[in-house]
This record gives structure tokens, C-alpha cells and sequence, in this order.
């Protein structure tokens, strides 16, 4: 596979957006900016691909999905959804809840992500496999039907050795290690507000 990074640089210089560049508003409940939060997340699932495996397919699509229901209500629904916190409270009051429950979802993805990174950031000794595991045990896996659980572990067993891995996020060990911390603190900030958020009253349907 070739590099996934420009000479000299690393994988997150590749992103189209990153978590770091999506405008959130403190004055307003940490409002989320709809456009920036999608093109973040679809950066994200790009990933997967780093990761290797065709096994990574049916998380990576999964995600995808859900970023087209919560676009295809932007698309719709421009004016009540320039925030995803806007975006939810308008869709709900029509007593809709497609883009809501795909924002639920993705929110859930994002945290499997973020936690199985963190997990392997701190813990230099620890396999991808096992970073990975873990995390999907505590996110995705409790919302799983026992159908899709198979498919997702298959994943985690799928994934490159640790040191492969971070050899595609590029040569500069020490470069890779301080993007990827800082992609992932602005990742984990929309994740709590995400997890926050959806957990609110407001935002059941």
C-alpha cells in the first residue's frame, strides 16, 4: 500500500477537515457545526483504509450511513440545521427521528474510534487488536444484535500490528504521535457533547 502521507508529514495532514477545525459555539450549549462536524467525520472513516482490512468495510460503512441520514436532513431542512443540536430539535418536533437516531449511532462510532486510539496512544505496549476490542465492548458492542456482533469482532482481530499501523500514519514517530494526540482531544470535545446531548430528553423520540 503506499504511504497515506505527504513527505515529511503525517496522515492527518491528508484530512479534508479535522475534529480540530469543526466550530463549536460555547455561548450556545456547545452548538455543533453541522457542515464541518460531516466532512470531520467522513475524513475520519478514511481511517479505516489506513487500517488495511476489508474486514474494517462494514464499521467504516456503517458510519457513512449514518452521515448520509444527518446530510440528507441538512440538505432538506437547511435553515433548522445548521447545528446538529438544531438539527435534531427541528427533525423531532416533525415527528421524524431518521437523522437523530443516525446521529446517535455515528455519535457511538466516533467513541469506539477515540477510545480504541486513546486506549493505544496511552499504552505503547498494547496491540491495535486489543485497543480495539476494548473499546468496541464499550460502546458499540452493548447496542449490537448478536447478527452484527460476529461482523464487528471480526474487525477488531483484522486489525495490523501496531507498528505497521503507525508506520502509515507516517516516518516521524514523535510527528505522528503529537497529530494524532491532538486529532484525537478535539475528537473526544464533540464526542462528550455528543454524548451529552443525546442522552438529554430533547433528544429522544
Amino acid at each position: 500500500m503506499a504511504a497515506a502521507f505527504p513527505a515529511g508529514g503525517t496522515f492527518f495532514d491528508t484530512l479534508k477537515k479535522s475534529f480540530v477545525d469543526v466550530p463549536l459555539d460555547p455561548t450556545k450549549d456547545n452548538a455543533i457545526s453541522t457542515t464541518e462536524f460531516l466532512e470531520a467525520a467522513e475524513s475520519l472513516v478514511t481511517l479505516f483504509d489506513v487500517l488495511g482490512s476489508v474486514a474494517f468495510n462494514p464499521v467504516k460503512n456503517d458510519m457513512l450511513g449514518n452521515v448520509k441520514k444527518i446530510r440528507d436532513r441538512q440538505l432538506a431542512a437547511p435553515t433548522l440545521s445548521e447545528t446538529l443540536q438544531e438539527l435534531v430539535i427541528n427533525e423531532l418536533k416533525e415527528k421524524k427521528h431518521v437523522a437523530t437516531e443516525g446521529l446517535l449511532w455515528l455519535t457511538r462510532g466516533l467513541d469506539f474510534t477515540a477510545q480504541a486510539l486513546r486506549a493505544n496512544l496511552g499504552n505503547p505496549s498494547e496491540e491495535l487488536s486489543a485497543s480495539f476490542r476494548g473499546a468496541y465492548g464499550n460502546t458499540l458492542k452493548p447496542h449490537h444484535s448478536f447478527i452484527i456482533k460476529p461482523i464487528f469482532s471480526a474487525a477488531m482481530g483484522a486489525t495490523p500490528y501496531r507498528k505497521d499501523f503507525y508506520k502509515k500514519l507516517g516516518d516521524d514517530e514523535a510527528k505522528v504521535n503529537e497529530a494524532l494526540a491532538i486529532w484525537l482531544t478535539a475528537l473526544e470535545k464533540v464526542v462528550g457533547i455528543l454524548k451529552e446531548f443525546t442522552a438529554r430528553k430533547e433528544a429522544k423520540w
